[in-house]
């Protein structure tokens, strides 16, 4: 299994106790020491669209307008606290968030 996020997170490291309490291995990648390729990003947004971006975060507050209007994959590339965390992989199943509908997928 594999977590995407970064490590200051806290819902990224919610979510990597929990799914290390329940006995499962997971590897964590930091998307900033570890940037994701264009094809994980591409990936992803295809799983989840627009809401691979998380526009309630500071990074995106501080975006300008026009840089806001760039290519996602090109946003995420170049900001990637910007991506929604964490984004979960467990046997090709991907979800995003820490929520009741990602653990049922992950913990199974």
């Amino acid at each position: 299994m594999m977590l995407y996020g970064i490590a200051n997170c806290d819902t990224c490291r919610k979510a990597r106790k929990e799914i290390e309490a329940a006995g499962l291995s997971v590897t964590f990648r930091d998307v900033r020491a570890e940037p994701l390729e264009s094809a994980d990003i591409s990936r992803f947004l295809a799983a989840f669209g627009d809401r691979l971006a998380n526009r309630a975060s500071t990074t995106w507050r501080a975006l300008g307008p026009e840089e806001r209007e760039r290519d996602p994959a090109d946003l995420l590339a170049a900001h990637p606290a910007l991506m929604k965390r964490p984004v979960l992989e467990r046997d090709g199943v991907l979800a995003l968030g820490w929520t009741p509908e990602s653990k049922a997928l992950i913990l199974k």
